[in-house]
C-alpha cells in the first residue's frame, strides 16, 4: 500500500503559509499590543505637555520690558528661593522667547528644583521639583513603565517584537491585496471585513514610521542600545585633542550632564568621556583676564552663535567644565542638524571641544534626526504628524482586538488563535528571515526562546493550558 502523502495543490500550500504567518502575527500582536497602546498614549501626553507647559515648565509667559536683569541676579533669586544657605545653581536654561521665563536648576543636598524666573524683574515665577512634572511622569512610563531596568527590558522586547509583527503584517496584507494601492486605500465594507481593511491600511501607512520609532527607541534602551549599538557609535573624545580625565573611572557626558533617567545629552555623546579643566590644550575662547561668571559665559555663547533657548551647565568640581549645548532633543530648537555642544575650561576660558552635527558619524546623525521626528520637535507640522501617528497606532491595536473578538465563535473559551486545532507546518522560508531579524535584537530572540520553552514544557503538555492558548 502506498502511504506517501499527496503533494498539496499550490493554492493549498499558499493558504497554509498564510495561516502559519497569520498565527505568528496573532501571537506577536498579543504580546506587543498592550505595550504599543501604552507607548502611544504616553507619547501623546509628552507631546502635549512639552508644547503647552514645557518640559521644565519654561513656557510661562512674562511681560517684556526694556531691560533684562543681570543673569547673576536672576540666578541668585532662584537660589534664594530654594535655600539661601546651602543651595547652588548648576544649570541655566535661556528663555525660549522674549516673553518667556528663564529656568535655573538649583541643587540643595540631594534634591534638584527647577526655578522659573522673570528675566526682566529677577523675580521667581514658579518652581517645581526636578523630573516631577506631568511631562516627566509620561516620560517615565514611556521609558520603563516605572519599573526601572526590568521595565526598560520589557519595553525593548516589545519594540523588537513589534518589528517582527510589522513584517508578518505586511506579508499578510500583501497576500490579500496584491497591490500597493489596495494596501494603502481601505475598502468599504461591513463588520469584520471593514475592521480588517482599516487595520491593514492604517498598518501599511504607519509601518515605516513605526519601524523608525522602534529603531530609535531600542537604540536608547539598555541592551541593544547601551551594550551594542551605542558603545561602538560613541563620539571619539580624542577628536578634539583633549585627554579625558586620567582616573580609573572616566566620567562620560551622560554621567555629568544627564540627571537620573532624564536624557539631556545627544545619543552619540552619552558614552563619550568629558574633557577636563586645567589642561594646556584647547582653542582660544573667553579672554582669561575676564572673570568666569554666568554673564561672561552667556555673552560668549551668544557671540559664537547660540541663539534663543540653550542650556548652560556650570562646572562640577575642580576639573569640571562650562558646557553650552543646544539640541532638538531637549526642545531647544527645531532642527537636529543644528545640534551643538561646547566645553570651556573653567580656568583658562579656552574651548576644549566644539561639537556640531556634522561631526557625528552616520548612526549619530540618524539618531539625532530620528529622535527629533520621534519626539515631534521639528515644528508644529511634526507635532500634528506625531499626534496623528499616535492615534493611528492606538487604532491599529484596538482594531486588532476587535477583529479577534469578532472572529471568536460564540461562547468560545481561550484565545482562539487563527487556524485553531489545525496542524500547520513551519514555513522556513519566512521563519528563517524572522529569526535572523530577531537575533539582531537580543531581547526579541530571548523572548521567542522563552515562549518556545514554555510551549514545549507546559502549554503542549497540560490540556487546560493548551486549550486556552492554542
Amino acid at each position: 500500500m502506498d502511504t506517501t502523502k499527496p503533494t498539496p495543490h499550490p493554492d493549498q500550500q499558499a493558504n497554509r503559509r498564510y495561516l502559519t504567518v497569520w498565527r505568528w502575527h496573532f501571537y506577536f500582536g498579543l504580546l506587543v499590543a498592550p505595550f504599543l497602546t501604552l507607548l502611544a498614549v504616553t507619547g501623546l501626553g509628552m507631546l502635549l505637555f512639552a508644547n503647552i507647559t514645557g518640559k521644565e515648565g519654561e513656557r510661562i509667559h512674562v511681560t517684556p520690558q526694556a531691560q533684562v536683569q543681570p543673569l547673576s541676579a536672576q540666578a541668585e533669586a532662584a537660589r534664594q528661593s530654594v535655600n539661601p544657605e546651602t543651595a547652588s545653581v548648576v544649570q541655566y536654561i535661556a528663555p525660549r522667547a522674549d516673553d518667556m521665563v528663564a529656568v535655573f536648576r538649583v541643587n540643595n543636598d540631594d534634591k534638584a528644583t527647577m526655578v522659573a524666573v522673570d528675566p526682566y524683574t529677577a523675580k521667581v515665577v514658579s518652581s517645581m521639583p526636578r523630573n516631577e512634572g506631568w511631562y516627566h511622569t509620561m516620560d517615565g512610563i514611556h521609558g520603563d513603565i516605572m519599573l526601572g531596568t526590568a521595565g526598560d527590558y520589557l519595553i525593548e522586547t516589545a519594540a523588537s517584537l513589534t518589528i517582527l509583527m510589522m513584517i508578518t503584517g505586511i506579508y499578510l496584507w500583501w497576500a490579500k491585496q496584491r497591490s500597493l494601492k489596495s494596501m494603502l486605500v481601505p475598502q468599504t465594507g461591513k463588520g469584520r471585513s471593514w475592521w480588517r481593511s482599516m487595520h491593514g491600511a492604517f498598518g501599511t501607512w504607519v509601518s515605516l514610521i513605526l519601524l523608525l520609532f522602534c529603531l530609535s527607541g531600542v537604540a536608547w534602551a539598555g541592551i541593544w542600545g547601551g551594550k551594542f549599538v551605542q558603545s561602538w557609535s560613541q563620539f571619539p573624545a580624542g577628536k578634539w585633542g583633549v585627554e579625558p580625565n586620567p582616573v580609573s573611572v572616566v566620567p562620560t557626558h551622560g554621567d555629568v550632564l544627564n540627571d537620573g533617567k532624564t536624557k539631556e545629552v545627544p545619543w552619540i555623546l552619552e558614552l563619550t568621556p568629558m574633557p577636563v579643566s586645567g589642561t594646556t590644550k584647547g582653542e582660544n575662547g573667553i579672554n582669561p583676564s575676564e572673570p568666569m561668571t554666568l554673564e561672561t559665559v552667556d555673552r560668549f555663547a551668544r557671540e559664537i552663535g547660540f541663539k534663543g533657548r540653550y542650556q548652560l551647565n556650570l562646572p562640577k568640581g575642580e576639573t569640571g567644565v562650562w558646557t553650552l549645548s543646544q539640541d532638538s532633543m531637549s526642545y531647544d530648537m527645531i532642527s537636529p542638524t543644528a545640534d551643538r555642544t561646547v566645553h570651556i575650561d573653567q580656568y583658562s576660558g579656552k574651548i576644549l571641544a566644539d561639537i556640531h552635527f556634522d561631526d557625528y558619524n552616520f548612526f549619530g546623525k540618524f539618531m539625532a534626526a530620528s529622535i527629533a521626528l520621534h519626539m515631534g520637535t521639528l515644528g508644529w507640522w511634526s507635532v500634528l504628524a506625531n499626534v496623528l501617528f499616535c492615534l493611528a497606532v492606538i487604532f491599529i491595536c484596538v482594531s486588532g482586538c476587535v477583529m479577534w473578538w469578532k472572529r471568536r465563535p460564540a461562547n468560545a473559551g481561550g484565545l482562539v488563535p487563527p487556524a485553531q486545532k489545525i496542524e500547520l507546518p513551519v514555513w522556513w522560508a519566512m521563519a528563517v528571515p524572522l529569526l535572523i531579524v530577531a537575533v539582531l535584537f537580543p531581547t526579541a530572540i530571548a523572548a521567542i526562546a522563552v515562549i518556545w520553552l514554555l510551549d514545549t514544557a507546559l502549554l503542549s503538555r497540560i490540556p487546560a493550558l493548551s486549550r486556552w492558548f492554542k
